[in-house]
């Protein structure tokens, strides 16, 4: 090999490194877990990997003007792979200050009326069965309607979290993607229930 092909390599190596760590960058976030609000489920020091694809969006009418042959019928912006749903762990911009993140539990989904009474959360009309839950509390909320682009997040951790119950909805803009895994400490590996 002379040192021409070595040099090409060695910038093909680099550029493929580049290229992967943009796309780990765009597919994953890491989070350190810093509060109690998430208790038992999340720990203070847990690490957490977020998947931020999950949730992604597209334009589907900028996406016809880039695919030839196909124009859809109804412009909207869909998920690539789903929406965010009721039960799911996710990490988002606190709304009234986005440069902090938190993370809690999906408990009402656009389109949702939640209501707690006694500490019991209702939707919809319906009591939401809570098994990650250790202590219920005793919170009382009058009924919240959740607008299109709105989610209702709060903590396991009832008594020690501030959440929806005080500061409102979730604009659906906010969040940042879905707990993966806790990957840190080792005794903790796994999914979040």
């Amino acid at each position: 090999m002379n040192q021409t092909d070595w040099l090409r390599e060695l910038v093909e190596a680099a550029l493929i490194g580049v290229v992967v760590f943009i796309a780990i960058q765009a597919a994953v976030a890491n989070f350190r877990v810093e509060g109690s609000s998430m208790r038992p489920t999340l720990l203070p020091g847990h690490y957490l990997m977020v998947n931020k694809l999950v949730y992604h969006q597209v334009d589907t009418g900028r996406l016809g003007q880039i695919v030839p042959f196909w124009m859809p019928r109804e412009p909207r912006m869909v998920h690539t792979a789903r929406a965010p749903r009721r039960g799911d762990v996710i990490v988002f911009n606190y709304p009234l200050e986005p440069e902090r993140q938190f993370v809690k539990r999906i408990i009402g989904e656009p389109g949702d009326r939640v209501v707690i009474a006694g500490g019991r959360v209702i939707v919809n009309g319906r009591r939401l069965p809570e098994p990650y839950l250790t202590a219920r509390g005793a919170t009382d909320m009058h009924a919240v309607e959740l607008a299109d682009d709105e989610y209702f997040v709060l903590g396991d951790n009832r008594a020690g979290s501030r959440d929806s119950r005080h500061w409102g909805p979730l604009p659906a803009d906010q969040i940042i993607g879905k707990v993966w895994a806790i990957y840190w400490p080792r005794s903790a590996w796994g999914l979040p229930q």
